[in-house]
């Protein structure tokens, strides 16, 4: 498949362009600032997210938004979202999210999302309140295909590549080891399999490590 990805060499994005390489797919690293190596099958479009248009996209079979926005700009996931869903209507591109654990759930009634209860730091809020808002402006959206996934509660840069991983919907997982959390490597394998083999369109699911 022909796969581009926003922000392609941030920490998340540099695992998925990994694994869609590792796995024989086409990568399009949409970036601000290429970078001087090379890999096979690996090609860069520098360009801001903001000014991507229909265009830029509509050779890919997937596009994925690993996006981060800057620290006291964090209303630009919700922008974001807009302007994807935006350029995507009415194409045959598949959009997938990188999203945050903060917009999950944390009781069964689905009442109170991680980012409400107490022990969430403060700081991370902002990200989190904007990334949930960018979530429900995706799930109010017509003719876009799109599909959300959330990480577990800490989200590993340096944790096991162990290619194992449960499912869940919008609560937030915790491991038969009683933590929730997920290594950026089954993370990205995990949104491969996904992209491969789709079990999750137009939802936000989340997963955990087992």
């Amino acid at each position: 498949m022909k796969i581009g990805i926003i922000g392609a060499t941030g920490h998340v994005g540099t695992f998925l362009t990994n694994e869609a390489l590792t796995r024989g797919h086409e990568v399009t690293g949409i970036v601000r600032n290429v970078p001087e190596e090379t890999q096979d099958h690996l090609t860069f479009l520098q360009k801001d997210v903001f000014n991507l248009t229909t265009a830029d996209i509509q050779d890919f079979d997937v596009l994925i938004c690993s996006y981060n926005a800057p620290e006291g700009e964090e209303e630009e996931h919700v922008q974001v979202m807009k302007h994807l869903v935006d350029i995507l209507k009415g194409t045959d591109v598949r959009l997938f999210v990188v999203g945050g654990a903060g917009s999950l759930y944390v009781d069964s009634k689905l009442t109170t999302h991680l980012f409400e209860t107490d022990e969430f730091p403060d700081e991370f809020k902002p990200t989190s309140i904007n990334m949930s808002a960018g979530l429900d402006y995706l799930k109010n959206s017509d003719g876009v295909r799109w599909t959300y996934l959330s990480p577990s509660k800490d989200f590993l840069l340096n944790g096991a590549r162990t290619g194992k991983y449960k499912v869940g919907q919008e609560q937030l997982l915790i491991s038969k080891y009683g933590k929730s959390e997920i290594s950026m490597a089954d993370y990205a394998i995990a949104m491969l399999d996904e992209i491969e083999e789709p079990e999750h369109q137009q939802q936000r699911y989340t997963v955990c490590s087992m």
